[in-house]
């Protein structure tokens, strides 16, 4: 189990100089929480995203059979100009942020899309593929793209063997969690409901060898700002790499 608490999470804001961390655990449950994009390019993405005749489609189209079931929503074709240039923002910036990288050690984004939910619009209970078209599922993402407080209803609820928890975060946040998750969206009753949501093939498949590993990655971070480098944290970077090499795939 991997456990943030409050003075870990400050750490973490200079080991990695980011403007703003969040990070919850509970027991069982393993996920991340970040600001991801600044304003301009949730501006940029709100314009785009709101224009008229945009190929907007059934989101049963790329649900696998159970999940298809229980999926109502629109989204982005994927195939469009527009989605192809938006997702490609969204990749840039998550393969920018050193946190994200130690949290997933990212070997491929894939999936990216974007979706809308309406008023009465919900995602049933299940789980994302193990395998899609585009790549392995590790963990998947969600990025809120407009405001909470336009929309009513519409919570992520993520759920394990003894915890759930709903997000509903703010504009621009994003969240990372385990693929072999249950979730689901809960219905909107007010408004509209814009994510972008996607997947990460890790190099490491593995949820507690990604943990210990991130813990190693932030320990030997934090010690190398703290004292500089010196002959025994050589060692443990040294360690750190050669863990990934033999974890890793």
């Amino acid at each position: 189990m991997f456990t943030l608490y409050l003075s870990q999470e400050q750490r973490l804001r200079k080991i990695f100089y980011i403007p703003f961390v969040v990070s919850f655990l509970i027991p069982k449950m393993n996920y991340l929480t970040l600001k991801l994009l600044n304003l301009e390019e949730l501006k940029l993405l709100k314009i785009t995203l709101e224009k008229e005749d945009l190929p907007w489609e059934d989101g049963k189209k790329t649900a696998g059979n159970q999940a298809a079931k229980v999926k109502n929503n629109l989204q982005l074709n994927k195939k469009s100009d527009i989605s192809k240039q938006c997702g490609e923002l969204i990749s840039r910036k998550l393969l920018s942020n050193k946190l994200i990288k130690s949290f997933t050690l990212p070997k491929k984004i894939h999936g990216t899309m974007f979706t809308k939910s309406a008023k009465g619009m919900k995602y049933g209970r299940h789980i994302d593929n193990s395998y899609m078209s585009s790549g392995r599922a590790d963990l998947s993402f969600t990025i809120f793209l407009n405001s909470k407080d336009s929309y009513e209803g519409g919570e992520l609820l993520i759920e394990n063997l003894n915890s759930e928890k709903k997000f509903k975060l703010n504009t621009g946040e994003l969240l990372i969690y385990p693929s072999t998750y249950l979730h689901s969206v809960q219905e909107v009753t007010k408004g509209e409901r814009f994510v972008c949501v996607g997947w990460i093939e890790s190099y490491v498949k593995s949820i507690e060898e990604r943990e210990y590993l991130f813990d190693l990655d932030a320990g030997a971070k934090g010690l190398l700002a703290k004292h500089g480098r010196s002959d025994e944290l050589d060692l443990i970077f040294k360690s750190y790499s050669n863990l990934l090499r033999l974890l890793g795939n």
